[in-house]
């Protein structure tokens, strides 16, 4: 990001730039070094008011401009089951609208609570911290769009009550068919009792009752199921 420092400096060798320009413009058309003086001062003084002007207008007009009302949306669903690689595309698909959201997935924040393990009371503690973090980009003006097994009713129920404008989209595929794309071999390992608390295997995962949508991975591409969210998004929260 770039400092105020430097914008301003910037700000101040482009007026010179321009001003030195119009002035050896003038001296090259008229051969008169006090009159291109007068004009590079003129101009650099007329163009900052001008500019002044014009701005104040165009903030005035709201053609152009789109309205984005924060909001957080949770792809919720099994291991594997496409959550990630959806949420990528829906953020990609919102950027692609001229719409910028934050995107936060298990695998990035996971690692920033490292004490929390995989128990329920653990699980549901981590949640919460979740619907924290999400919470305070949201109350920031943005939109988050966040990728999460979060397989209790209860912990979502947190993220939502912490949450404002909360979109809860249940990420639909089968035990065998999220399985069959375990690259990792987790549900194997879990199968084996390598991993506890396992979801799906050795850990239940408790179904939406009222998720906003209902996305079959087993049916749908990423890239529909993407345009089906962002689509939704866009139709609710973008004016």
């Amino acid at each position: 990001m770039e400092t105020k420092k430097r914008s301003l400096i910037k700000a101040f060798s482009w007026r010179i730039t321009a001003t030195l320009v119009t002035a050896t413009i003038v001296y090259i058309i008229f051969g008169r070094f006090e009159l291109a003086l007068l004009a590079g001062g003129l101009e650099s003084v007329s163009k900052i008011f001008l500019y002044f002007f014009h701005e104040r207008i165009w903030s005035r007009i709201g053609f152009g401009i789109k309205k984005v009302q924060p909001f957080v949306v949770l792809l919720t669903g099994l291991p594997c089951a496409g959550k990630t690689v959806i949420g990528d595309r829906v953020a990609e698909l919102m950027a692609e609208r001229g719409v910028t959201v934050k995107r936060f997935d298990s695998k990035d924040v996971r690692s920033l609570f490292p004490q929390e393990g995989f128990s329920r009371e653990e699980r549901l503690r981590y949640l919460k911290r979740v619907g924290l973090l999400l919470s305070m980009f949201e109350r920031d003006g943005r939109g988050v769009v966040a990728s999460f097994v979060s397989p209790y009713k209860e912990g979502r129920a947190e993220i939502e009550r912490l949450c404002g404008s909360y979109e809860e989209v249940f990420i639909k595929a089968g035990v065998d068919a999220c399985e069959a794309r375990d690259a990792a071999g987790k549900y194997a390992k879990a199968r084996r009792g390598e991993i506890e608390n396992f979801t799906g295997v050795s850990d239940a995962y408790e179904e939406p009752e009222n998720p906003a949508l209902i996305i079959d991975t087993e049916k749908n591409s990423i890239d529909e199921s993407a345009g089906v969210i962002a689509d939704y998004l866009c139709s609710k929260y973008v004016k």
